[in-house]
């Protein structure tokens, strides 16, 4: 287990502007043995603002990845991922898309702007709770993340 030093806590933002989505998420984060703090954006332009520290998250901190749906208000996440990915100070940092669109044009697309995980929201809340679970296993358990490896800012 990499990541798994009981004295760090991940830092995980959270893109998604759906309550219900939102609090499935956050049971299935509070649930876990990792211990993480979930930062919510509830639109792309709140996100970007949050990674690029602007206006009243001017303070944020760095997450150690990103959960992003696709179909937000504002600033759509398609063009959130591409943004991340397209600056340096911002683009170590995982974006695994979590979004109910299950088109082939999207997954292509997340991946062609360098997603580093496309996953399809399951719409049962056991099965919606059991992927974030496994997420944040693997992002938080197995994969040496950018974080653990370069000083934090």
């Amino acid at each position: 287990m990499p990541n798994a030093d009981p004295g760090v806590t991940a830092t995980i933002l959270l893109v998604e502007d759906d309550p219900g989505d939102e609090l499935m998420a956050r049971e299935a984060f509070a649930d876990d043995a990792q211990s993480s703090e979930l930062h919510v954006a509830r639109d792309g332009q709140e996100a970007l603002d949050f990674l690029f520290r602007r206006g009243k998250h001017a303070q944020a901190p760095r997450p150690d990845f990103i959960l992003l749906d696709l179909n937000l208000p504002r600033v759509d996440g398609r063009q959130v991922l591409r943004q991340v990915k397209g600056d340096a100070s911002v683009a170590s940092i995982p974006v695994v898309v979590l979004t109910t669109s299950s088109a082939v044009e999207d997954v292509v697309a997340c991946y062609g702007a360098h997603g580093n995980a496309y996953i399809t929201k399951p719409s049962g809340y056991d099965e919606f709770v059991g992927v974030v679970r496994q997420i944040n296993q693997f992002w938080l358990d197995t994969a040496r993340l950018p974080g653990a490896v370069t000083p934090r800012s």
